[in-house]
């Protein structure tokens, strides 16, 4: 029956059943309720695996202050995850070491513990990906397995051109999920200059059609994260290091 949390716990919630004087419906009861939750914790477990996140980030982690132009709210409305659900989009837009990596992170995260599929790349990665599907000939089979992931997050739009076939390719997916599942995307460009990536006017235009119909954006201006952390240790160091005094010298 596949019950493994039954047959390790079995025993002992036998006997604290037992001296609590808990009938034997009650026990049963108690058992199915543990399984419950270890087979909810290990399916969570399964998807952030599957989710191929490069590390776990969590909101708790996210500090508001740096970004104060990020609405901090629509953040927090967005880790319920029903947008998700009504396969809208979201975009965060920013320089670089802002957080939208965090961000995106910790809202794949949330999905996860929802119940969600997620499928975490870079733009880079999922358009050599696509590229290597094709010449294998399975591009069908990875299309299709990017079109029924509920939520796919594509990181670092923006850093890397494609070539015409890469961005074509890229544009496929994004055409696919168009209405069917939710995309968040992170990018240091602004719209204007998405054509820079993409290499063709119509083809941007086509792309942020779809993906801008339902969609969050969230602006995140502000100093680079990463550079204010280095900055912050920097200062710590040198008021930590002790003051080398010279060597006096006997008169």
């Amino acid at each position: 029956m596949k019950l493994p949390t039954f047959a390790r716990e079995y025993e002992k919630v036998g006997i604290e059943c037992a001296q609590q004087d808990i009938d034997y419906a009650r026990y049963l009861l108690r058992l199915c309720e543990l399984e419950c939750i270890d087979r909810e914790r290990r399916n969570t477990e399964r998807r952030i695996r599957q989710a191929k996140f490069p590390v776990i980030k969590s909101l708790d982690t996210f500090d508001f202050v740096t970004i104060p132009g990020l609405n901090k709210s629509l953040v927090l409305e967005l880790m319920r995850c029903e947008w998700i659900n009504k396969r809208e989009n979201i975009i965060a837009l920013g320089p670089s070491g802002v957080g939208k990596t965090h961000i995106a992170l910790a809202l794949g995260l949330a999905a996860c513990q929802k119940g969600l599929s997620v499928l975490f790349t870079t733009a880079s990665a999922l358009v050599h990906e696509l590229m290597e599907a094709r010449d294998e000939k399975r591009l069908r089979t990875l299309q299709k397995h990017l079109v029924n992931v509920k939520l796919l997050i594509i990181d670092e739009l923006g850093y890397v051109p494609f070539t015409a076939v890469g961005a074509e390719l890229l544009f496929e997916v994004f055409s696919r999920r168009y209405e069917h599942g939710a995309t968040l995307v992170t990018s240091n460009l602004p719209f204007d200059e998405w054509t820079s990536v993409l290499g063709s006017e119509r083809l941007t235009g086509a792309l942020l059609d779809r993906l801008t119909h339902h969609v969050h954006i969230l602006e995140m201006n502000g100093e680079s994260y990463r550079l204010a952390t280095s900055k912050k240790r920097q200062k710590q160091t040198l008021q930590t290091k002790p003051i080398e005094k010279e060597n006096s010298k006997p008169i």
